[in-house]
């Protein structure tokens, strides 16, 4: 995998260097290309000398995600002047209002559908998607899903398929048309190494759901006291451009709900290394089956959290809840 990414992060240095040459060539003069050229040269150097990836100052190894996010890094935060590591304290403060801004209101209500989600980055910003979008039809789309790696540049990713999901919606396409057009587009715009797994629903008017997992944990259905578990029904987004993807159907009456999480949630650990799991979420989920998709949310927030006393939270945590109710008003 360490070669694939030298390997792909060489073509791109190699292409950014192409850009820059040929910028300079046709406007000469411009001293700050001339410097970003330089800074290209001394990373495609540092890949032949094998120390690309390790800091200038003390030679330790530079923080993974600075590196995906800016390929001319050079040293790490620890080494960094105090004015550099002010400005990426603002950077990283700026990273996290501009993601809380793209997530959906807390609790949505929309044509006979409840929805309700907790959001809880493991630092300043998270690789998780989580979005609702109502559609033209009167159906409400619900997405929940994770992107590969951590750090700002799976916040950067994840903004990414916020943008194209949101654009997709406004095209019209029908539920597997627009996972696949995703998929092959967040597989032609990022990294080889780079994917997300994600649950994308569709949900009528008339308690019809339409649901496409790609490569994603499984999605609970609870019916009342019964529970059950839909797997996923594709590979995840952006491992190859040509995927295909199938999509489950079914009608919800009132009370029944759709469970979405990410690993964030079912791999929560004690202080042991004891994970989880998926079955307490699916038992939590069962346990009140007249409770709210808010109160669900918050019961199953609180027994992850439970489980975990004492221990951070490693990853990111993600979940949603969508139910079905008897009125069709709004």
């Amino acid at each position: 995998m360490a070669a694939q990414f030298d390997t792909v992060l060489r073509t791109q240095l190699a292409t950014r260097k192409q850009r820059l040459e040929s910028t300079l060539a046709h406007t000469p003069g411009r001293e700050y290309l001339a410097d970003l050229l330089r800074e290209v040269d001394a990373a495609l150097t540092r890949l032949d000398t094998g120390v690309f990836g390790l800091c200038e100052g003390c030679h330790s190894s530079l923080e993974a995600d600075r590196v995906a996010a800016d390929p001319l890094v050079r040293f790490c935060t620890d080494c960094l002047t105090p004015l550099q590591q002010q400005a990426l304290v603002e950077d990283l403060t700026l990273a996290s209002r501009i993601q809380a801004g793209l997530l959906p209101r807390s609790d949505t209500v929309h044509n006979g559908w409840r929805a309700a989600y907790s959001y809880e980055p493991a630092g300043p910003v998270s690789g998780d998607y989580c979005d609702l979008v109502a559609g033209d039809e009167g159906s409400l789309y619900f997405m929940l899903g994770d992107v590969s790696g951590k750090g700002i540049p799976a916040a950067m990713l994840m903004a990414h398929l916020h943008a194209m999901f949101r654009a997709l919606i406004g095209v019209g396409l029908p539920l597997v048309q627009m996972v696949e057009r995703a998929s092959r587009l967040f597989c032609e715009s990022t990294l080889a190494t780079h994917y997300a797994t994600l649950v994308c629903g569709k949900a009528g008017k008339d308690g019809e759901v339409e649901l496409c997992n790609a490569g994603h944990l499984p999605v609970v259905l609870v019916r009342g006291p019964e529970a059950s578990s839909l797997e996923a029904t594709g590979l995840p987004l952006g491992m190859f451009s040509s995927a295909e993807f199938t999509a489950d159907r079914m009608r919800l009456n009132s009370r029944d709900r759709l469970v979405l999480f990410t690993d964030g949630i079912s791999e929560a650990q004690d202080e042991r290394g004891a994970e989880l799991g998926i079955q307490p979420i699916i038992d939590a989920a069962r346990a009140q089956p007249w409770s709210s998709a808010r109160e669900t949310v918050r019961s199953i927030t609180a027994q992850a959290a439970q489980f975990r006393v004492g221990e951070a939270g490693r990853d990111d945590q993600t979940l949603m809840v969508i139910e079905r109710f008897e009125s069709q008003r709004q």
